[in-house]
């Protein structure tokens, strides 16, 4: 229905994630996300579909999807600070998963802001390559639900420098710290290489490997490893 919605702009992203280290915010999974993009205040609507493996190790079982908690994001206009782009936005996350073992089994609610610069490497042809910086800071809450599920209250940084090169290849970098504050402030960090490519019209494609940097285990939004392989349409 969306794609042929008449003057529809937006893109569809389906990812495939396979994770070392299963919990309920970080486990193998297969993930449909929907952005809608608009004039106006707000220019972001965007519905993420989690679909965890019902085994939730490293191998997973990609033909046993189950639901997992369903995210909405409120993205508003960016500003333009010089030569920076502010972004900020809202996040709903819902505890829908089935069975709710797959879950957080908490509604979370969450804001966040982004700040993209443009910039130019060393020893990089600035005619061959276009390269941004960006910092990304979101705090998360959880606001209800199940009272014996444990409660969320995390502060997520990342620091990623991402590449296009020729037009057609991409390459990403990213560092992401989390401080937990439910385990008085311990921190964990992952860290993400990911090459990609633009193919056909509209349609990226990429490769992602991550692996934990620092940090104990269980500090929210981290892992051990992770390898994710995704496509994507912009309409």
């Amino acid at each position: 229905m969306l794609a042929h919605a008449r003057g529809w702009r937006g893109l569809i992203e389906l990812k495939r994630q396979n994770t070392a280290r299963h919990s309920p915010d970080e486990s193998t999974r297969s993930t449909l996300k929907i952005d809608t993009f608009l004039d106006g205040p707000v220019t972001l609507f965007r519905l993420e579909f989690p679909f965890p493996d019902e085994e939730t190790d490293f191998s997973g079982s990609p033909f046993h999807p189950r639901l997992g908690d369903i995210k909405t994001r409120i993205g508003l206009r960016a500003l333009e600070v010089g030569r920076h782009t502010l972004a900020s936005f809202v996040e709903v996350t819902f505890p829908t998963a089935n069975p709710p073992s797959l879950g957080t089994g908490k509604y979370q609610l969450s804001a966040g802001v982004r700040m993209l610069a443009a910039v130019e490497l060393p020893l990089v042809d600035p005619k061959r390559h276009t390269t941004r910086f960006e910092v990304q800071v979101q705090q998360v809450n959880s606001v209800g639900g199940d009272p014996s599920r444990k409660e969320i209250n995390h502060t997520k940084l990342e620091l990623t420098l991402y590449d296009v090169w020729l037009r057609e290849y991409t390459f990403k970098l990213k560092v992401k710290p989390t401080v937990d504050w439910i385990r008085d402030g311990e921190t964990g960090a992952v860290g993400e290489l990911e090459g990609g490519i633009l193919f056909a019209r509209h349609w990226r494609a990429w490769l992602m490997f991550g692996r934990r940097l620092w940090g104990p285990d269980g500090i929210a939004a981290t892992y051990d490893d992770r390898v994710e392989l995704g496509v994507a349409r912009t309409f």
